[in-house]
């Protein structure tokens, strides 16, 4: 009895040993933990899946632009309200023009409501000259042609009917199209280049190839495209000035529940600086001087709120003409007012006596117009638009952006006179008055 007693307590022991040693050998194990996502087992040897994209551009390739550093950035340190550029010869050619015509004679022909085609088969009656259309055209043309050479027959039928041909020598072809590619030899001076793209896309051009290397600019349009471009031309080359602006955009927050206190601005500049108020149906404008510059701008901000610059650069337009300046293009990052646009219209000269700028400013969105202020200014103003909440461009019913946080504009004019090279002195500094007595000769 005792050693059966023995014999179960030496057992129980040995299993007791036992039992420890496995549950040690269990607490010493070390299990890799795993992470599901969307009944999908993920662990360090896991490839990453992701959902499948549309064939669209991504965004950083679509906002390259060789532009952008030369629209987006503006040396204040360094800014000539005035300056002079010698006067160079713009060039537009058409591209696709095809071969000569044949040396044929034409006379006693007339054409009355019919189309570019139809007129221009009964022209080539008798020859082996066959006419294409490339695409439909329903436009009507009359006229007489009393004598000339074919080249200026189907030129003028071509004017009237507002569509462009081309020639195929080999294949005995006249081409009818109604749009067409153009190159545009540009001058080297880079304001005026911007001048002629800014006015562009102020007409609502848009595909424009420019090459920068050898400052040509190749467009594809129609008649009226055509006629757009050739008068911007003729405008940049007869006239006197072109007109600039410099833009810093700010989102403005005030550091407290309160609103900016823009009344302020008369004390900590004087009146003297702040010379016209123009209100807008949204917004402020306000026409001050030389010293109220981005520079002291941003440091009375910051006394009353946090300055945050969302946007900068500049662009040009000829005078009498209209340009804009796209927020987004120039922005620091995607923000709400990426879709706003800062047009403009203006020109520099006689204003009741007086030298003046006289420009149009709009501010307008996707959604419309949102404000527009008449500025008439003198050489050297400036103008600041305030007041535009910055809850104009929230699309949400809730937002967590102050309802006193605001857009604040700033925009600085310059003047850019082209003239003959030879007319340029060199034989002193045209600056200060010097500068303004030169322009008013």
């Amino acid at each position: 009895m005792k050693k059966t007693i023995k014999y179960l307590l030496l057992t129980c022991a040995v299993l007791a040993v036992g039992a420890c040693t496995r549950t040690g050998q269990q607490n010493a194990i070390e299990y890799d933990t795993v992470q599901v996502i969307d009944n999908l087992v993920i662990d360090d040897n896991s490839v990453p899946i992701f959902p499948k994209k549309a064939a669209l551009t991504t965004d950083t390739a679509r906002r390259f632009s060789i532009e952008l550093p030369k629209r987006c950035t503006v040396d204040w340190d360094n800014q000539a309200v005035v300056s002079v550029v010698p006067e160079e010869k713009i060039e537009i050619v058409r591209l696709d023009s095809g071969d000569e015509l044949p040396a044929l004679n034409v006379s006693d022909y007339d054409f009355k409501q019919q189309t570019v085609r139809a007129a221009l088969d009964k022209l080539l009656e008798g020859t082996d000259i066959a006419v294409v259309e490339e695409e439909p055209m329903f436009e009507k043309i009359s006229g007489s042609i009393a004598s000339g050479n074919l080249t200026d027959a189907v030129n003028l039928m071509a004017k009237l009917g507002r569509v462009y041909y081309s020639y195929d020598a080999a294949a005995k072809e006249i081409h009818l199209f109604n749009r067409t590619k153009w190159l545009i030899k540009m001058p080297h001076d880079e304001s005026i280049i911007m001048a002629l793209l800014d006015a562009m896309h102020g007409a609502d051009m848009r595909n424009l190839l420019v090459d920068w290397q050898d400052k040509t600019l190749v467009f594809e349009g129609n008649y009226q495209t055509e006629r757009e471009v050739t008068k911007i031309i003729s405008d940049i080359s007869s006239k006197k000035y072109v007109l600039a602006w410099d833009m810093d955009v700010y989102r403005v927050y005030p550091k407290t529940d309160n609103p900016i206190i823009w009344m302020n601005l008369l004390p900590a500049f004087g009146e003297k600086n702040v010379k016209m108020s123009i209100p807008g149906v949204v917004g402020r404008a306000l026409v001050v001087g030389p010293e109220i510059n981005s520079k002291t701008l941003q440091e009375f901000l910051s006394q009353q709120s946090n300055v945050v610059l969302i946007s900068q650069g500049r662009f040009v337009v000829p005078n009498g003409w209209q340009s804009r300046f796209d927020i987004g293009q120039c922005g620091k990052e995607e923000r709400l007012e990426t879709d706003l646009i800062v047009g403009a219209s203006a020109k520099y000269g006689d204003y009741a006596g007086r030298k003046k700028i006289d420009a149009k400013i709009v501010l307008r969105t996707s959604n419309g117009e949102l404000s527009s202020f008449n500025i008439p200014s003198s050489v050297g103003d400036n103008y600041v638009i305030i007041g535009i909440p910055t809850h104009s461009f929230v699309t949400t019913p809730e937002t967590l952006i102050s309802p006193f946080a605001e857009l604040v504009v700033f925009m600085s004019p310059r003047i850019i006179s082209i003239v003959d090279a030879a007319d340029i002195p060199t034989n002193k500094m045209l600056v200060g008055d010097a500068l303004r007595d030169f322009l008013n000769e």
